[in-house]
């Protein structure tokens, strides 16, 4: 993917290989492809996210490692890549969402939210002595403009989505939402869709529920309650084993 002859351009972020190329940002792009798969998908009255939880380690426990964070009441994020990097994006979106509510006595839009994150995303792609974040977020929730699912990437580019994934085999989950989405889905649709398009990876292929229901977190948010909830194991079990 880089040519040794172009290796001299990766050195520093300021610098434009010929081809008008950033090689740290592509860095930091394939720090996400490597990272374990997440997945959304937008259904009419709400949206679901659901990523795998990968152990650094046989003795690492599960339970401390998060997939899924809350942003705020109305909006959540699944994580693919770097976690100490998205840590430091995700405590700067609470604190602007906190913002906004003081400021307007309103929960910020979704689309301003991402906009703010792919702000703060670009600027490391453009200063000497900073490096790219090598993390990129599924952000899903509920505003006045209805269910909402965006992605951002390394570079600070965001898209809005009706279905999506990142991290490690993204690519076939991408095929495979492209074979099966349909207009107007339901959220128990959306949920189930979701969860076989995560179900593609090789990871999770031979897994049994239970041990499913460990290494999968999932959230959604429902038009009708417009609240972030992310499910407890015993209930990923239930909908795992009913799959």
């Amino acid at each position: 993917m880089f040519p040794t002859q172009s290796m001299g351009y990766d050195r520093a972020i300021t610098v434009f290989s010929p081809e008008g190329r950033l090689y740290q940002v592509e860095y930091a792009t394939e720090a996400v492809r490597h990272g374990p798969l997440a997945v959304g998908v937008k259904a009419a009255d709400g949206v679901v996210l659901a990523g795998e939880k990968r152990s650094p380690h046989a003795l690492a426990d599960l339970d401390t490692l998060k997939k899924l964070l809350l942003i705020d009441d109305h909006v959540g994020c699944a994580i693919a890549g770097l976690h100490a990097d998205a840590r430091k994006l995700i405590d700067q979106a609470r604190i602007q969402s906190q913002i906004n509510r003081l400021s307007y006595d309103e929960p910020i839009s979704i689309q301003s939210l991402v906009v703010n994150i792919c702000d703060t995303k670009q600027l490391h792609t453009q200063y000497g002595g900073a490096r790219p974040f090598g993390v990129s977020l599924l952000v899903a929730g509920v505003d006045d403009n209805g269910p909402q699912l965006y992605t951002t990437d390394p570079s600070g580019s965001f898209w809005g989505w009706k279905a999506a994934a990142i991290g490690k085999e993204s690519d076939v989950v991408r095929d495979f939402f492209s074979e099966n989405y349909k207009e107007n889905l339901k959220l128990d649709a959306a949920l189930n869709l979701a969860l076989k398009g995560l179900l593609r990876s090789e990871d999770l292929a031979s897994l049994d529920a239970k041990e499913k229901s460990k290494t999968i977190e999932i959230g959604q948010i429902s038009t009708t309650d417009k609240l972030f909830r992310i499910l407890p194991q015993d209930e990923v079990e239930t909908i795992l084993a009913a799959l």
